[in-house]
């Protein structure tokens, strides 16, 4: 997680197309180092009415995702995913998990639909189905694609209000923060994703 002093190409183009989220990603660091860091940015670069950009940038990132997964030879869906124990296909369906819940459940919050019993609880490290196949790990894209741009609509003009959603790594952002964080989140996986496919590609 965190970028390099020389930016591979895939970031390169992320960086082109998402500059906020990658902004955010290079403030947090390694290892959630730069949480004070991560919410200056958040708090620089999210403001009311900004849910329209800040989810083209997510799509720019869904796009590199669905890339990343192209270039994974088909061997390495089952190789270490780079996170945990896991493989390739589990990180994949992981983050795409996160990529639907987080802005929904933010916009649940901005919406004052936030439910007073059993409210939604962050958990980090849940891995996706250690067998899924590329088609269906596209589909799970597609539907964190659909679920974003419905949550980015009730998010739109709520940016700023806070949020009861606690991240037991990240605490708590404010509403619209969560939108482009799930963005930040793609980065942090797809960095291992390349790293993953460089391996396996070889020379």
């Amino acid at each position: 997680m965190g970028a390099t002093s020389s930016a591979p190409s895939w970031l390169a183009l992320a960086e082109g197309g998402a500059p906020d989220t990658v902004a955010a990603w290079r403030a947090l660091g390694n290892a959630f180092a730069g949480l004070e860091s991560l919410r200056k940015v958040l708090t620089e670069r999210v403001t009311d009415g900004d849910a329209p950009r800040i989810l083209r940038e997510q799509e720019v990132l869904a796009g590199a995702l669905e890339e990343a997964l192209a270039e994974t030879p088909d061997g390495a869906l089952r190789a270490p995913g780079g996170e945990e124990d896991w493989n390739v296909a589990q990180t994949f369906a992981h983050v795409t998990a996160a990529r639907r819940f987080l802005p929904t459940w933010a916009a649940m919050a901005a919406a004052g639909n936030w439910p007073a019993e059993e409210p939604p609880t962050v958990r980090p490290s849940i891995p996706g189905d250690p067998r899924a196949t590329r088609e269906e790990l596209l589909v799970l894209l597609t539907k964190s694609r659909r679920s974003q741009e419905r949550s980015a609509e009730q998010l739109n003009g709520h940016e700023t209000e806070p949020c009861q959603l606690d991240h037991p790594l990240v605490g708590r952002l404010r509403c619209g923060d969560w939108l482009l964080f799930a963005g930040v989140h793609d980065l942090m996986h797809l960095e291992q994703l390349h790293r993953v496919a460089d391996l396996h590609r070889g020379p």
